[in-house]
């Protein structure tokens, strides 16, 4: 393939970038400051460093316009809530009292006062603090975050554009405050934050900023009628001030649809699209709409959320036909890099010939500035990348690492009964109570418990070879015999061993299954300063021994309550690794399936009654457009089915969720066929429970009583209430008494305070229950 130069010199930008630094450095200077050991001018320091090395580093790769705003202490979408003044009341005084103590109260609530609702942002495995607005909020402009960070980057000499989350996106996620009609609509009030929005352009305008980026990644959704005219009406009137940067509107994680009318028309300067997905951005959709003529387009080819490396010649061709659609075309990632780790030469580990393969945000700015060459200069400017790209490339298609015929076999050979239990839900839970004897309202936790220190330092000097494998063992061990012994005397009904051997839900998983790649410095940021290590998901799955069995027989051995067995679903198992690109993800889930109905198979034969089997990205994963979720849901529910569908009757199969929007999918959650499922319910005011009621959902559920997010101690009392509300749409008989979330980010001194709380509630409801009998 040759290509021509383009018409005007190509630029090479990115929306956004990781931010915790190559050590997470942020992620220590936060949590020094909530312990109080780092002054709040050093966690400043540290952030204005961190921020100056990341804009030097994009700008030295070849980044001709790097993006300030984008970096955030906890959330974006919290930090654009203190950009417009939308403060909940409950939490005004703090604020004013001290921002950055506000802020971080917002976040995570104090023992006083609750915090925002977190929530994934949209398809991925990012959360955001919900904006909460009513009839009579009030919006006033704050630019003060967003000026200062603007000006670092120009005092450094770079070209810098503000990325700001656009005003209808912002209204779209928000909720109604508590105590607001659940039927408000936060869209009702655009004429007051328009204004707003308006004011703060103009400040970034004086201070410097030739564009600035607003992201509607809400215009890739299903939008009435009403949100379409509403985002005309928005661009119409922040294109028409005078006293304004030139505006680049961003979307991505899927196309725009009939949001690429209304945009294109707007009397904007540019747009930004991704055309990397499936369903993503094509060139006809822009042909379509008669191009963008005397605009920038922004074409996001390298992807953004996953972490193989660029087809360039799949690019460029894409780039080439975009040529002749826009007034200049530069070029992005899909969305801000936000969503991969850092620097893939920092993994030592990891085969080189596989290392080839992969591509993280350091990786991916070199991918970018290579494609903005080979737009802007031709393609023999770039030969040397292209031909060493075909190799990679090739090396991938070819390595035996990604096909095992065993695998694929057993995968195909798979039939619509291995997907069903053998007996229905009403005979399996009577089978169930006779069997396990649970209490009225029974009393659970959701899988882990706290990750102390010494858990940390002991896995620390295995792999270090510090201690021995025998000498790792028995801190295990010390650590499952205390948390069972706090259980049982906390009074808890079904137990768990805590999964003090455990590093991550997945990773721990991904280590013991053939086809995955665990990296050592992979961190992405799933929400505040809770980082992840992804694992990569390189070739066919099959698990070559148990993986549990071990830890949960030795916890039931101390024990004759029941002791769950701890499983990550399937879906789970992909959405929260970085899944290959190069099959269907229904063929790659059902091959997790099975890996891990072996594992569930050796649970039960070992003695294991309670299995829980956790999916709390079903919903995470749901694609965006409602066309394409019969097609998600039918293999996703599926390969849930396959991996618990091989068990006896009386054998209690739970799952868990948390943390994401449930109502749409709750025929989903039906067709799962779980005995038990827990639910994040605790920030939502038990919102989930008036859902699966709604549905008429006949199964147990235990809608969470302690949001183990925040550190706060939630009262007896207050657990109780919240359970009173359940019961108000869930039968005594189907309802569990449960935390929202494993408790591994938890201390142990609010973990023992919660749980303790949380059995006294139980036990005070159903002594309710029993004098109103």
């Amino acid at each position: 393939m040759t290509a021509k130069p383009a018409a005007a010199a190509a630029r090479a930008t990115v929306y956004g970038y990781p931010r915790q630094g190559r050590d997470r450095e942020l992620k220590k200077a936060v949590e020094g400051y909530w312990k109080g050991r780092v002054t709040a001018d050093a966690l400043r320091e540290t952030a204005a460093g961190l921020r100056r090395s990341n804009w030097q580093a994009l700008a030295d790769a070849g980044i001709h316009e790097v993006p300030t705003g984008d970096f955030s202490y906890y959330d974006h979408v919290l930090d654009t809530t203190v950009m417009v003044g939308a403060i909940p009341e409950r939490h005004r005084a703090a604020v004013e009292a001290d921002a950055t103590d506000g802020y971080f109260a917002m976040a995570r609530g104090t023992q006083e006062v609750a915090p925002l609702e977190m929530t994934k942002w949209f398809d991925t495995n990012y959360h955001y603090l919900v904006p909460e607005l009513g009839p009579d909020t009030v919006f006033t402009a704050d630019s003060a975050k967003q000026v200062a960070e603007l000006k670092e980057a120009l005092v450094q000499g770079l070209t810098a554009r503000p990325v700001l989350v656009g005003p209808l996106t912002y209204l779209l996620l928000a909720k109604p405050a508590p105590g607001v009609p659940a039927d408000f609509e936060p869209l009702t009030l655009l004429d007051r934050l328009l204004p707003v929005y308006a004011e703060v352009l103009a400040d970034l305008r004086a201070a410097g900023a030739e564009w600035v980026q607003l992201d509607e990644p809400a215009l890739v959704q299903d939008r009435t009628p009403a949100e379409l005219s509403a985002a005309a009406r928005v661009y119409r009137e922040l294109g028409s001030a005078t006293d304004r940067p030139k505006l680049l509107v961003a979307s991505y994680f899927g196309r725009l649809g009939e949001a690429l009318t209304v945009l294109a028309k707007a009397p904007v300067e540019g747009l930004a699209l991704d055309f990397t997905e499936a369903g993503a951005a094509t060139p006809d959709d822009l042909a379509a709409v008669g191009g963008l003529p005397g605009k920038r387009l922004v074409a996001g080819v390298v992807n953004g959320r996953n972490i193989w490396i660029n087809d360039y010649e799949k690019s460029l061709a894409t780039l080439g036909t975009l040529l002749g659609l826009a007034g200049r075309v530069d070029v992005a990632a899909s969305c801000s890099l936000l969503h991969v780790p850092l620097d893939a030469t920092a993994e030592r580990d990891i085969d080189p010939q596989i290392l080839r393969w992969l591509a993280f945000a350091r990786q991916k700015t070199a991918e970018i500035v290579t494609l903005a060459r080979g737009l802007a200069q031709g393609t023999g400017a770039i030969a040397g990348e292209l031909a060493a790209n075909r190799a990679d490339l090739a090396s991938r298609a070819g390595s035996p690492i990604t096909r095992d015929p065993a695998v694929r076999a057993r995968a195909g050979a798979v039939t619509a009964t291995d997907g069903r239990r053998s007996q229905p839900y009403a005979e399996r839970s009577a089978a169930q109570r006779a069997h396990l004897g649970l209490p009225l309202l029974p009393t659970t936790t959701i899988g882990s418990f706290p990750q102390t220190t010494e858990l940390r330092t002991a896995r620390a000097d295995l792999r270090a070879g510090r201690i021995g494998t025998t000498g790792y063992e028995e801190r295990i061990k010390d650590e499952i015999r205390e948390v069972v012994s706090f259980q049982e005397k906390a009074g808890l009904d079904v137990l768990v061993h805590g999964e003090p051997e455990r590093n991550d839900m997945v990773q721990y998983f991904a280590e013991r299954l053939t086809g995955y790649l665990a990296t050592q410095h992979g961190w992405v940021q799933s929400y505040g300063t809770r980082y992840v290590r992804p694992p990569v998901l390189a070739g066919d799955i099959s698990r070559p021994e148990p993986m549990t069995v071990r830890w949960t027989t030795y916890a039931q051995s101390l024990t004759d309550r029941p002791v769950k067995g701890m499983l990550t679903g399937p879906v789970t198992m992909l959405a929260w690794s970085f899944v290959r690109d190069d099959q269907p993800l229904g063929e790659t889930a059902r091959q997790v399936a099975l890996a891990l109905r072996d594992e569930v198979t050796d649970l039960e034969a070992a003695g294991t009654s309670v299995i829980q089997v956790d999916e709390p990205a079903l919903r995470e994963t749901l694609p965006l457009r409602a066309a394409d979720h019969a097609g998600y849901l039918a293999w996703a529910t599926e390969a849930f089915r396959l991996t618990t569908s091989g068990v006896r009757p009386d054998t209690q199969i739970h799952t868990h969720m948390c943390y994401a929007e449930f109502g749409d999918i709750v025929q989903a959650i039906d067709d799962l066929d779980a005995d038990v499922i827990s639910l994040e319910a605790a920030r939502s005011h038990m919102q989930v429970a008036r859902e699966l009621a709604g549905h008429g959902y006949p199964r147990e559920a235990g809608p969470g009583v302690y949001d183990i997010h925040s550190p706060r101690v939630p009262s007896a009392e207050e657990a109780a209430a919240l359970l009173r509300t359940g019961l108000e749409a869930i039968p005594a008989e189907r309802l569990w008494v449960n935390p929202d979330c494993g408790l591994k980010t938890r201390g142990w001194p609010e973990t023992r305070a919660s749980l303790e709380n949380l059995v006294a509630a139980a036990r005070e409801i159903r002594a309710e229950l029993a004098a109103g009998a």
